[in-house]
């Protein structure tokens, strides 16, 4: 497999939600990308070994359960820190608060942390908009 060629799909290890992922990894594949798809309650360790083995072009950890934003901060510090994913680009989006919408400095916290974007629960659309950009568009 060549260097960059899937987008790895996660839920955090909290949270059992299978429908998210279902629902991104179409979006996904309809936008172009080749989609490993983790599933639910994925071990950070996991997680960061499946980046760090496939090297993605991009990563998309999604979150219903309302635990994201603590899930989240873990994740993206442990593939950070790990040896060559530093510049992997990493998005999470969902349901990242236990009371809905997650406030402005939570999610500068996760993008402090290392992610690149953050994308409130629903928010299907500026997703959209990401993907199209120069960074993550996938090869035609």
């Amino acid at each position: 497999m060549d260097s960059g060629s899937v987008t790895v799909l996660s839920g955090t290890s909290s949270d059992s939600h299978t429908w998210n992922l279902v629902f991104l990894q179409l979006l996904l594949e309809e936008a172009g990308h080749r989609v490993v798809n983790l599933g639910p309650c994925v071990p950070d360790r996991l997680f960061v070994e499946e980046c760090r083995t496939r090297t993605p072009r991009l990563v998309v950890v999604s979150s219903v359960n309302g635990h994201g934003y603590g899930d989240g901060l873990r994740m993206i510090r442990a593939l950070r820190d790990a040896p060559g994913t530093g510049r992997v680009p990493v998005v999470i989006g969902g349901k990242l608060g236990v009371g809905g919408t997650l406030e402005d400095e939570r999610a500068e916290d996760l993008l402090a942390a290392g992610y690149d974007a953050v994308f409130a629960d629903g928010d299907t659309d500026a997703f959209t908009v990401y993907l199209s950009g120069p960074v993550v568009r996938a090869a035609s």
